[in-house]
Formats: C-alpha cells, sequence, structure tokens
C-alpha cells in the first residue's frame, strides 16, 4: 500500500506535513504520483489565517478534502501528477487533478484531466486559476472593441486580461498598486495603470483585487450601464461597496463571477469538463510562464508555505515541487 505525505492546515498561521495511508485502487481509480501542485494565495491565505466564515464551510470544501473548517484541514486544488496505476488509457498520462497538495492518491478515473501536448507540468499548476479566468470572461461579456479594465494583477486577474486580449480589436489595462505587474501585464497583451491612474468611461470593469479600495476603483471607472464584475472572494471581512453618488445614475450593472457553475448561457452546451478540457488548451501560451514566480520543495513547506501566505509576501504563482 502506498503512502502519501499530505500538507495540512493545522491550526490558525501553522502547517504540518502529515504521512497518511493512501488508499489502493478499486474497479475504475487512477493511482497519481503528484508532480506540482499551485498554492492559492488569496483562498489558501484565507484558511491559513482562519478567516473562512462559518456560514461557508460547506461551500469551501474542495475536492478530497479532509478535516473540516477551521482547522486542522486539508486542502489545496491545483495539483499536477502522472498515472501510475489505472486504465490502461490513462497509464502513465501526465494529468490535472482539483485535490489538495498531497504525494501520491487514489482518485475516480473521472476526476482527472489528461494535459495536453505543449502544456508542461509546471505550468498546467495553473489550470484551475484559468478556468476561473475563463468563467469570469463569460462572465464580463466582452466582446470585440470593447473597452476592459481589470482592476487587480494577481493571478486571476492577469490571465483574465490574457483571454480578453486575445479577442479582436479589445483595449485591455491592468490597474494595480505593484508596479512590478507592469511588464508581466504587457506580456500578455494589456497595458498597466496604477489604480489612481486608472481609464474612466470603461465598458467593462472586472475586479480580482480582493479590497475595498480596488472595488470602489472598478466602481467609478466604469462607462454609462457598464457591466463590474467582482470575481474577489473576501472571506469573512466587512466590504464597504460605494453605491452612492452616480452609481445608480450611470445604471451600472454590478455582478458577482465564480468557478463554482458554468453561466447560464453556455450551461445547456458546456459541462465542466469541457470548459476545464478548454483551461487547459490555453495553457499552450507559453506566456504563462511568467505567473509561476516562486516554487518550492514539498518537503519544506512547514517552514517556507507561511511565508508564501503572509500577508507582506510578494510574487504570483508560487508551486511546491514533489520528487
Amino acid at each position: 500500500m502506498p503512502r502519501g505525505d499530505a500538507l495540512w492546515y493545522a491550526g490558525q498561521d501553522r502547517v504540518e506535513l502529515r504521512t497518511e495511508q493512501a488508499c489502493a485502487p478499486g474497479a475504475g481509480d487512477v493511482c497519481v504520483a503528484a508532480r506540482f501542485s499551485g498554492i492559492s494565495r488569496g483562498t489558501e491565505r484565507l484558511i491559513f489565517s482562519g478567516r473562512v466564515p462559518a456560514s461557508e464551510y460547506q461551500r469551501m470544501r474542495c475536492p478530497h478534502q479532509a478535516g473540516d473548517f477551521p482547522f486542522p484541514v486539508k486542502y489545496g486544488y491545483a495539483l499536477v501528477g502522472e498515472v501510475e496505476q489505472g486504465p490502461a488509457s490513462l497509464m502513465g498520462k501526465s494529468v490535472f487533478l482539483l485535490h489538495p497538495h498531497q504525494r501520491k492518491m487514489c482518485v475516480p478515473a473521472g476526476n482527472v484531466h489528461v494535459i495536453p501536448e505543449g502544456v508542461p507540468l509546471k505550468r498546467a499548476a495553473l489550470a484551475a486559476n484559468i478556468e476561473t479566468a475563463l468563467n469570469v470572461t463569460w462572465d464580463s461579456g466582452a466582446a470585440p472593441g470593447d473597452k476592459v479594465l481589470v482592476v487587480g494583477g494577481g493571478v486571476l486577474g492577469l490571465l483574465t486580461a490574457a483571454i480578453i486580449a486575445g479577442i479582436p480589436g479589445t483595449t485591455v489595462t491592468v490597474a494595480d498598486v505593484d508596479p512590478t505587474r507592469a511588464p508581466i501585464a504587457a506580456k500578455l497583451g494589456a497595458a498597466f495603470t496604477l489604480p489612481d491612474a486608472a481609464p474612466r468611461d470603461q465598458d467593462i470593469v472586472i475586479h480580482t483585487s480582493s479590497t475595498a479600495a480596488g472595488l470602489q476603483v472598478a466602481l467609478a471607472s466604469a462607462g454609462t450601464e457598464a457591466r463590474v464584475v467582482e470575481a474577489s472572494w473576501y472571506g469573512d471581512k466587512d466590504v464597504a461597496v460605494p453605491l452612492g453618488e452616480a452609481f445608480h445614475a450611470r445604471r451600472l450593472q454590478l455582478i458577482s463571477s465564480q468557478v463554482g457553475a458554468v453561466p447560464p448561457a453556455r450551461r445547456a452546451r458546456w459541462t465542466t469538463a469541457r470548459r476545464m478540457a478548454s483551461a487547459l488548451s490555453l495553457l499552450r501560451d507559453s506566456r504563462f510562464d511568467a505567473l509561476i514566480t516562486g516554487e518550492i520543495a514539498f518537503d519544506d513547506a512547514v517552514t517556507e508555505v507561511p511565508k508564501v501566505l503572509s500577508g507582506g509576501s510578494a510574487g504570483l504563482m508560487t508551486v511546491l515541487r514533489y520528487t
């Protein structure tokens, strides 16, 4: 029976590596050996600091999670590995799956998504993020010729900007407080600005910064009857939403977006599996390597993951490397 070490959020601001008995594959299962897993700074920082609201304990559960919020909990949803046991059609395949950080795991074969040729394993750790960015793009309704502002130059914001910048005729700007994001935005086809200089009269504004200040910039930058897409996750924070002044006069649309469901306009034809396959194919673009700015050996996770999830840490996606 294989054994797999897993990362657990054991208490506030504390992680542990625990040795677990991995299940043997049953009929229709695959056994996957991890190669990389991506750390979601936004979501996992909330878990690490114990800020998941009690009302969201069930909705926040990830596939194959163990434990319960607030602590201890085994969490994560961006794992890349190779199939070591299972159906012949999947043997030896590189796959992505929504699974906590763990060396080896046995899951139903339907839970893994084959990584297409041309997508390196490390880059494939962005799959969950770009799947969300694809959903946000659909929710935004972005179309050729639109002026689009993305407030928040983190992984989700930059991936969303890149997808929309690929629509002919669009003008995409990323606003962020960190000027070091400017060259990455440029590489992805978007202009860059600090929030104070964000362009106004935008057709679509997408907010991903998870800050009240960012939401204020987003609403102020939207043109008359424009759509503002709120893609941030705030956890248990109360957020002041500036709905006074000209909000009503400009007839703004403020909508939420999240990856839990395919948008209604596509739901009859798009399964989540089809959406994930499309997201993985988008990762053939080597420009997205710029979004992976850190790598940690899994054995060093106890000391290094808290540094990544601390409030003042810099960088975009950090991956755990399994050997």
